[in-house]
């Protein structure tokens, strides 16, 4: 599934620390990123990265979200044990994940499972999906996906 230059699914979510998030209430580009699981070491570093640049993304007009399939307690958990500073949304039902495609077949240690699978989505200020990686790997994905943001 490539959503590039489709307008983003629209989506209202739970987020850490309470609220939800409706895609069509931010203003400006988001950075949508969607990741396996809380606390675990690839999505860790991850998170801290996007973190660590939260400031740039903002200062270049981008708002960053993180979605998992975990509760919103095991968000804020996670938010306040690494000192994270960007929005994680709850889709539960993984209803999000499989409109954007992500939530797919994968294989550990021999055995197929269904989880998701890492990826982030630049949705431009006009709701369109402008560029998406699949299956990122997680060093230096941030900084590319920063010079995208930068570059629009």
């Amino acid at each position: 599934m490539d959503l590039t230059g489709q307008p983003a699914p629209e989506f209202t979510l739970p987020r850490d620390g309470g609220g939800e998030v409706a895609l069509s209430d931010i203003d400006g580009a988001v950075v949508l990123y969607f990741y396996p699981k809380d606390d675990t070491s690839g999505c860790t570093r991850q998170a801290i990265a996007f973190t660590e640049r939260a400031d740039d993304f903002a200062a270049a007009g981008a708002t960053i979200l993180g979605v998992s399939k975990d509760p919103v307690t095991k968000h804020d958990k996670f938010r306040d044990k690494h000192g994270l500073r960007i929005a994680l949304l709850s889709d539960a039902e993984s209803d999000v994940c499989e409109r954007y495609g992500v939530w797919a077949e994968k294989q550990m240690y021999g055995k197929s499972f269904m989880g998701i699978e890492r990826s982030t989505f630049l949705i431009g200020r006009d709701g369109r999906v402008l560029r998406e990686w699949r299956k990122v790997k997680v060093p230096g994905h941030v900084d590319e996906v920063l010079e995208a943001v930068r570059a629009l």
